[in-house]
């Protein structure tokens, strides 16, 4: 026997049920948008770890530079980001390190200070050996960011 079709289809038992998506959808939001809050919350824990670990790693002669690293988040779309850094003049000597040079006067024919035996012409500074501590904790994100994770998820 052939089946013919002359238009519509139809069939001799059938049931028939709407499954409502709209409290699924609306459960599923509830659910990303918590797990987006909690990927921003480790985000931002795992900035202040970086930040920590930054200051923690930072040479100290007089504390100027580690009191001056700080951290701010940044937010673009859907991207939760941060940055570290610090505004001391030195601070990229510091981390990247000096190759040696020589000092000239600017304005006078010679250089002159407090304790100097005699003026000079130039004088020459050895350099300054690299001592990462920005680069180092910034590594380290990958990590502090697991673990903030998983942290926040076990709760």
């Amino acid at each position: 026997m052939r089946f013919r079709s002359r238009g519509r289809l139809s069939f001799r038992a059938e049931a028939r049920q709407t499954i409502n998506t709209r409290q699924y959808e609306t459960g599923l939001r509830r659910v990303l948008g918590r797990m987006s809050d909690d990927v921003a919350r480790a985000v931002d824990r795992t900035r202040i770890d970086v930040q920590n670990e930054a200051r923690r790693r930072a040479p100290v002669k007089t504390g100027r530079l580690r009191s001056s690293i700080v951290s701010r988040a940044e937010r673009s779309g859907r991207s939760v980001g941060y940055l570290v850094g610090t505004n001391v003049v030195y601070a990229r000597a510091i981390e990247y390190g000096l190759d040696e040079f020589d000092i000239f006067p600017k304005n006078k024919k010679a250089l002159y200070w407090p304790g100097a035996r005699h003026p000079v012409a130039k004088v020459h500074h050895p350099g300054i050996e690299a001592q990462p501590y920005l680069r180092p904790a910034i590594e380290m994100t990958e990590i502090f960011f697991r673990a903030n994770l998983s942290q926040i998820r076990g709760r």
